[in-house]
C-alpha cells in the first residue's frame, strides 16, 4: 500500500468563486504512480469547500444564488461570528457545500460519473489556501 500527499494553493482575487480543479487533482494523481485506490480532496480552510458536480456556469450561478439565499453576505451585523472578521456567511456556506470529496481510483484514473468533476469553492477569498489531496492505494 503506498500513499501520496500534494498541497493545491489558491489566492483568488474575489470574495466567492467556483474553481474547476479536475486536472490539477488528476495531475497529482498520476504523479502518485496510483493505480488502484482511494483520493482524497479536501479544503484546509474552513470559509473554503470541495465538492463534485456538473462544470456548468448556469449551474454555478444557481448555486450563488442559492447560497447568497441561505447565507446572504449583507448585512454583516446579523451574524454573532462577525464581530473582527465579516465572513460568518462563508462558513454557512461552507458547510452547506461541504469540505471534502473521496473519488476511487480505477486503472489509474478517477471513476467518476458522467459530468462529474471537482471544484474549489471559495466564500472568503483574497488570500492564499490550499487544498489536502491524498491517495492512498498501489
Amino acid at each position: 500500500m503506498k500513499s501520496y500527499k500534494k498541497e493545491l494553493w489558491f489566492d483568488i482575487k474575489s470574495r466567492r468563486a467556483f474553481i474547476n480543479i479536475t486536472r490539477e487533482v488528476e495531475s497529482a494523481l498520476k504523479e502518485s504512480g496510483i493505480q488502484e485506490g482511494i483520493l482524497l480532496c479536501n479544503a484546509m480552510h474552513i470559509t473554503a469547500s470541495v465538492f463534485i458536480n456538473d462544470d456548468e456556469s448556469g449551474l454555478h450561478r444557481d448555486f450563488e444564488r442559492f447560497l447568497e439565499k441561505l447565507a446572504p453576505e449583507k448585512p454583516y451585523s446579523q451574524y454573532e461570528h462577525n464581530g473582527f472578521e465579516d465572513n460568518g456567511d462563508a462558513h454557512l456556506k461552507r458547510t452547506i457545500m461541504g469540505r471534502e470529496v473521496v473519488v476511487a481510483v480505477t486503472e489509474g484514473k478517477l471513476d467518476f460519473g458522467p459530468w462529474e468533476q471537482i471544484f474549489y469553492g471559495e466564500f472568503d477569498g483574497n488570500r492564499k489556501k490550499r487544498i489536502l489531496v491524498k491517495i492512498i492505494g498501489e
